[in-house]
């Protein structure tokens, strides 16, 4: 596994279209390779849109561990990712590899007191 350093997140990735492989690959490997990762705008020490800094707030009351990708610095992963995940907007939050939603989910997860079991789960 590699890790690459992308506005100061550093993101384990072991597959790349730099290398060859494809774009579903590529995010394949940074979902199952990252713990606690967010697709959004901006990155979390400079949002670029309310929802996303909305879900930075949310996150970063229970981990400080955790890996943005800039939607808006790659189009192919911005429209892939829609495909990818099946959900057509951002943010996008993956958990140990699994998809739990956008800012609404994640919203209501903390209202009912279950976001922060979410990302800590082992």
């Amino acid at each position: 596994m590699t890790s690459i350093l992308v506005n100061n997140n550093k993101i384990n990735l072991s597959k790349s279209r730099a290398n060859g492989d494809t774009l579903k690959d590529e995010l394949e490997s940074m979902v199952s390779e990252n713990d606690v990762l967010l697709f959004m705008k901006g990155n979390k020490q400079f949002p670029q849109c309310g929802f996303s800094a909305h879900v930075v707030g949310l996150i970063s009351q229970h981990t400080s561990d955790f890996v943005t990708v800039d939607i808006l610095a790659d189009q192919e992963i911005r429209q892939g990712m829609k495909e990818f995940s099946n959900w057509p907007t951002y943010p996008q939050l993956y958990v140990k590899g699994k998809f739990v939603g956008g800012c609404d989910i994640m919203t209501e997860l903390e209202e009912d007191g279950d976001f922060k079991d979410i990302l800590l789960a082992n």
